[in-house]
């Protein structure tokens, strides 16, 4: 039986999405849930899975077409991996117009007179996620000889770092080989696990002055569009504070074993600061309020967006009622939603909405920064690198952990006033922690 493979419903938020690789060609076996394509959004990257087992039968898209909910992606025949199916499935893909529509999808034609290709490796390329695949591809690596620590037997992208760790600077790597056909330029995304003998690579001529144009990928062309908006529709002004961490740092290390063993996450520095926005939320509403034409929208929840970096570009998974979430609570969906997001796991939804955004150059390095507010919000945070300094305490020149602070306003709503005592209410809580805690 022939089954047509359509784009999922996207949400109302995304008019449409880029196919952006095929993970299967005309012939090929495909298992239930195993993924067949990779859909980029304006947010996200989304798999389209197959419904059942079967035999790939024809592609009706190129890569890098862009879609719309509801089209035909695929057909596949569903039934025995072998057999018959595949004898029908094969002879279908040696039609002209599934020829074609291989070709177009980037499937390589080897010359009759090359050598066999490798058996294929037995994890399944098809269930990598996109920023998994591409680390894999680009270091040249057997996805079947890394140990996969995920979710059904799933590799993650930490799973290849540490395998990467562990592997002498001169070890041999197989290289893809480069047929006449795979050489030319190509829509499609070879498969990771087609790995044989390696290829000669020739070093770029003495003085060469190489460009490459590549176009910006969804996510990116969003990002910037955004950036854009909210610079040329907001009146956005930065105000600046410091927050010694001593206290904080303190807490945590008197109860972080103790917090790991009995909640099964660590305890970071997200949670207090997310408990200590959410106070000075409570104290400074307009802060956490948005301009909706000629009214101010004032959310009495609290939706915050922690930013997640990713090799696809900053995105801003959200936290629903944080201000009814335990600090263990808060740590372990930060934690979830950063793995999920380099992923390329995370869903839209999770990426809708939000009331005030929290953002940490601080993991980069970066001493200050002046962030750009996530429209429609009105205000963002900025949390920076903690680097120790000599402060004047009660007299005393100390040594103390020091932090800068920034934050971001929509200066249409929010007066400096306002801005600058809620960057003190966050200093006050973080430098006397246990005023969190007891809600004072």
């Amino acid at each position: 039986m022939s089954t047509e493979i359509r784009v999922p419903q996207l949400p109302e938020s995304v008019a449409d999405a880029t196919l952006v690789a095929w993970h299967k060609q005309p012939g090929d076996t495909i298992h239930r849930d195993e993924n067949l394509a990779d859909l980029e959004t304006d947010k996200v990257v989304l798999e389209v899975p197959a419904p059942a087992n079967g035999v790939v039968r024809e592609l009706r898209v190129k890569s890098g077409t862009v879609v719309k909910s509801g089209q035909v992606l695929a057909v596949i025949e569903e039934g025995a991996l072998d057999g018959k199916a595949a004898g029908a499935a094969a002879a279908a893909a040696s039609t002209p117009a599934a020829a074609a529509n291989a070709a177009t999808a980037g499937a390589p034609q080897a010359p009759k007179s090359a050598p066999p290709a490798a058996p294929a490796a037995t994890t399944d390329a098809g269930r990598l996620s996109p920023s998994v695949r591409r680390l894999v591809e680009e270091n040249q690596l057997d996805p079947a000889r890394i140990p996969a620590s995920g979710r059904d037997g799933r590799l993650t992208k930490s799973d290849v770092v540490d395998y990467l760790g562990r592997q002498p600077a001169d070890a041999p790597r197989a290289v893809p080989v480069q047929s006449a056909a795979s050489a030319a330029p190509s829509s499609g995304a070879a498969p990771a696990a087609a790995l044989t003998r390696p290829a000669e690579v020739r070093p770029p001529a003495v003085g060469a002055r190489a460009e490459q144009r590549v176009p910006m990928t969804r996510l990116r062309a969003r990002i910037a569009q955004r950036l854009i908006e909210a610079q040329s529709t907001q009146a956005l002004l930065t105000t600046f504070n410091e927050v010694d961490l001593t206290a904080t740092q303190e807490l945590r290390a008197r109860y972080r074993e103790r917090f790991e063993k009995e909640h099964g996450v660590k305890l970071g520095f997200m949670s207090f600061f997310v408990r200590a926005a959410i106070d000075a939320l409570k104290k400074f509403p307009v802060i956490n309020a948005s301009v909706d034409g000629n009214d101010v929208v004032y959310h009495e929840y609290y939706d915050i967006g922690v930013a997640v970096s990713t090799e696809r570009g900053l995105i801003v998974p959200i936290v629903r009622d944080a201000d009814s979430k335990s600090f263990a609570m808060l740590e372990k969906q930060v934690a979830d939603y950063a793995r999920r997001a380099r992923e390329g796991s995370i869903t839209i939804e999770e990426l809708t909405g939000g009331t005030f955004t929290i953002t940490n150059g601080g993991v980069f390095g970066s001493l200050m920064s002046t962030p750009i507010v996530n429209a429609p919000q009105s205000a963002i945070l900025g949390m920076h690198k903690i680097q120790d300094r000599p402060m004047v305490v009660n007299g005393q020149i100390v040594v103390r952990p020091m932090m800068y602070l920034a934050v971001t306003y929509d200066h249409r709503i929010i007066d400096g006033r306002e801005a600058v005592q809620f960057l003190v209410a966050i200093k006050e809580a973080l430098e006397d922690p246990g005023r969190m805690l007891l809600g004072i």
